[in-house]
């Protein structure tokens, strides 16, 4: 087996999204730590943006390298929330042919990275992101054994596995303009707590969701169902945190490993993984300000918001009466950009608010001066601020964020759940409630000090589960290189390219 450990090399494909290329490189820094070969996988456009933090990453490691193959799409393509389907289908169909070619079909076999020549060893796993299920199905076609990785919640991941269900049951479609509050039944383990508004946002009538011929919840049911395929799927996340969801999804896994939350387990480099380039400065702005006294707001890298939400957010963080440091992304507020950067600059003008276009997230929710986290409830931000145990806000925007929030406000009670309202009088309230309750801090600082177990070398479920991950990853390259001689390899590789 040591000779198996030593050849092992797990190739890291993640959709070329910010969320999903973060919370993989976490995982990427991890296996890179129990002394597997690593080649972290990004779309040429990713790889660019990110300029010279990855390749100083790899030269500081000589068992990771940093490859990429097109998306398909055009570098000017905005690749927003909106476009979601249209990009998983350009890397279906144009990026998986130079993943098929050129990627697969040479790493099976030892080669250099291309720049140091570093001899690498055969590719010998494949961990892949679930929404591109062609990179599970091209590995194993090929030869190389594969594991689906979701970046979502497992409630969120459930959720998705439910959804053929809660048609079956008739609790979806439901109307537009139909009671939000509904309770939903369907979803085994949330029946006391589920709410319509709090399902995934593209099961809402009039928004998608109309029909089970609705192409994004096609695309999710196809994605979701494939995890079956898998030889396991990946979750960030912990047993501790998510132990019900997680009892329910395994029943329908070859295999579940639940090994987060892996920002805190392998700390990796912010540049590393980061398509936006922080603001430094914001951290010596924080050093000025007294201890849990600011509002941290940052809404993610895809939300979107008009300039009326942007002014009743603006009106209830000045209301509110806490410092705030707020992330306003260059294309977050679309046509009304301008306006709302002058607006925003205005208030920044006072010493009591600052505005940049990102921040170093994890350093500004470990500061001391951050009392909450105003956020879209996205997973990385959700297990971020879990960690450091800052209460939130969540205002959700797509996708998972809506049933995330619902497990912050009404599970975990580690902050609040403000979906479906943009209203400067109820921001100015609930960010000061979360910025003052005793009960809110009290919980989230429980959770953290929880998560902290997790994690911890000595008997964590997520340390133990990680190892075991490991463990089975070197056990696929071992029966890989047991069972497939050069022959079949070269065989298996020509079937796969023809």
């Amino acid at each position: 087996m040591a000779a198996a450990a030593a050849a092992a090399h797990v190739l890291v494909f993640p959709f070329p999204a910010q969320g999903h290329i973060n919370c993989m490189m976490h995982f990427a820094t991890g296996l890179l730590g129990a002394g597997l070969h690593v080649t972290f996988l990004h779309s040429d456009r990713s790889l660019r943006r990110l300029g010279g933090a990855a390749a100083a990453l790899a030269a500081g490691s000589p068992r990771l390298r940093f490859l990429s193959i097109p998306d398909g799409l055009p570098d000017d393509h905005a690749r927003a929330a909106g476009d979601l389907l249209e990009h998983m289908e350009s890397i279906r169909t144009k990026g998986s042919v130079a993943y098929r070619r050129v990627l697969l079909a040479s790493l099976v076999r030892a080669g250099d990275d291309g720049s140091t020549g570093v001899q690498f060893p055969p590719v010998t796993c494949v961990v892949a992101d679930g929404i591109m299920p062609l990179a599970i199905d091209i590995a194993e076609e090929i030869g190389v054994p594969a594991l689906g990785f979701r970046t979502v919640s497992a409630c969120s991941f459930l959720a998705y596995l439910s959804i053929p269900r809660l048609f079956e049951l008739g609790e979806l479609p439901f109307p537009a303009g139909g009671d939000l509050d509904e309770p939903v039944r369907g979803v085994p383990g949330m029946e006391t707590f589920l709410r319509r508004r709090d399902l995934p946002s593209f099961c809402r009538g009039g928004g998608g969701g109309e029909s089970q011929n609705d192409p994004m919840l096609q695309t999710v049911n196809e994605v979701t169902a494939h995890s079956r395929k898998a030889r396991a799927l990946v979750l960030n996340t912990s047993a501790s945190m998510e132990g019900p969801a997680l009892a329910h999804i395994a029943p329908h896994m070859r295999d579940v490993f639940a090994i987060g939350p892996l920002h805190t387990m392998f700390p990796a480099p912010a540049a590393a993984g980061s398509l936006w380039r922080a603001d430094d400065g914001c951290m010596a702005w924080l050093d000025g300000q007294p201890d849990r006294s600011v509002v941290y707001v940052s809404l993610g890298s895809f939300t979107v918001i008009s300039l009326e939400q942007f002014t009743e957010f603006l009106h209830g963080l000045v209301a509110a009466g806490h410092a705030f440091l707020w992330v306003l992304r260059p294309d977050m507020v679309g046509a009304s950009q301008s306006a709302a950067l002058r607006e925003a600059a205005a208030a920044a003008g006072d010493s009591r608010a600052r505005v940049v276009e990102w921040a170093p997230q994890l350093d500004v929710l470990r500061h001391r001066a951050v009392g909450c986290f105003l956020t879209h409830a996205g997973w990385n931000s959700t297990l971020e601020a879990a960690g450091e145990g800052v209460p939130t806000v969540c205002w959700p925007f797509f996708a998972d964020q809506q049933i995330n929030s619902r497990f912050v406000g009404g599970v975990w009670r580690t902050g609040l759940d403000m979906k479906d309202v943009c209203d400067a009088a109820v921001v100015e309230r609930m960010v000061r409630e979360a910025m003052e309750s005793a009960e809110i801090r009290a919980s989230a600082q429980a959770l953290a000090r929880q998560l902290r177990r997790d994690i911890a070398d000595d008997g964590g479920s997520s340390a133990a589960e990680f190892q075991r991950l490991v463990g089975f990853i070197k056990e696929l390259s071992q029966s890989m290189a047991d069972s497939k001689s050069d022959d079949l390899l070269t065989a298996g590789i020509r079937n796969a390219l023809n």
